[in-house]
C-alpha cells in the first residue's frame, strides 16, 4: 500500500505552492486583481494534488482498468434524487459499475461565513447520493464506496475558542460550544463517517507557511489520512476480486 502521509504531504505541498503562484499570477493581464483570498482560487487546479492521491489509491487498491473521472465536468457528474445532478471531484467506474465517489475540499479564511454552508453541502450531497443508490439510479452498481477530504487552514481565527451560542428556549449541542472552528470540523467530520453519511472522511490542517514545505497536522486518528487510504484501497481491491 502507497505511504498515506508522504503522498498527502506532496498534495498539500501543491496545493499551497499552486494557491501561492495564482494570487501572484490572477489579474497581470486586466492589471486588478480579485478581491482578498478569490485570487488563489478562481484559477482552479489547487485541489489536484488531492484528487490524483485518491486516484492513485484506487490504482493501489488493484482496479488497473477502472475509468478514474477527475477531469471533465460531465464525465464525474452523477445523477442524483432530489435534484437533477451532483459534479462530485472524482468518480470510480468498473465494468460499467459506480465504485467510489468522493467530494475534496478546503477553506482558507472566511472560517464563520462558511461555517455552516460547508456542513450544509456534506450533509446535503451524502443524503442525495445514498437516496439516488437507494431508488436504482446507479445500477447495476454494488453498495458505491462515497468519501469526504477536507484541509482547513490553520490560523489563530480557526483555532481560538469560538463564543458561547445562547438560544431559547432550545440548547446548542454542548459539543460545539466554545470550540473552535477546527474542533468544529473535526466533530463534523467524525460525526458524517459514524453516522454513515460517508465511508471514511479525512481532516487535516495546515497553512501557508507550514504547507509550502509540505507539513499538515491530523487531530484525529479516525479521521486521519491512512484510515480513509485503508478504506477506500480495500473497497478497490474487494471490487477488483470480483472481476
Amino acid at each position: 500500500m502507497l505511504d498515506a502521509e508522504k503522498e498527502l504531504a506532496k498534495a498539500v505541498q501543491h496545493f499551497w505552492r499552486t494557491r501561492g503562484r495564482q494570487h501572484k499570477r490572477q489579474g497581470t493581464l486586466t492589471g486588478k486583481k480579485d478581491a482578498g483570498n478569490r485570487s488563489a482560487v478562481t484559477g482552479g487546479k489547487h485541489a489536484d494534488g488531492f484528487v490524483n492521491l485518491i486516484a492513485a489509491i484506487v490504482k493501489d487498491g488493484g482496479l488497473k482498468n477502472a475509468i478514474i473521472k477527475t477531469a471533465e465536468k460531465k464525465e464525474r457528474t452523477l445523477p442524483g434524487y432530489f435534484r437533477p445532478t451532483k459534479e462530485w471531484d472524482l468518480v470510480v467506474v468498473a465494468e460499467g459499475q459506480l465504485v467510489a465517489a468522493v467530494e475534496v475540499k478546503s477553506q482558507v479564511g472566511s472560517f464563520g461565513n462558511n461555517f455552516n454552508n460547508r456542513v450544509e453541502e456534506a450533509l446535503g450531497n451524502a443524503t442525495d447520493f445514498w437516496a439516488a443508490y437507494a431508488k436504482g439510479f446507479y445500477k447495476p452498481s454494488q453498495r458505491p464506496w462515497l468519501g469526504y477530504l477536507f484541509m482547513l487552514e490553520e490560523d489563530a481565527k480557526s483555532t481560538r475558542p469560538t463564543k458561547e451560542v445562547a438560544l431559547a428556549p432550545f440548547e446548542v449541542d454542548s459539543a460545539f460550544q466554545r470550540r473552535s472552528y477546527a474542533q468544529r470540523y473535526e466533530l463534523v467530520c467524525e460525526r458524517l463517517v459514524r453516522e454513515r453519511l460517508y465511508d471514511a472522511a479525512c481532516f487535516f490542517t495546515s497553512n501557508a507557511l507550514r504547507g509550502a514545505k509540505g507539513e499538515f497536522s491530523q487531530p484525529n486518528t479516525e479521521l486521519g489520512i491512512r484510515n480513509f487510504v485503508i478504506s477506500l484501497h480495500a473497497r478497490a481491491a474487494a471490487f477488483a476480486k470480483t472481476k
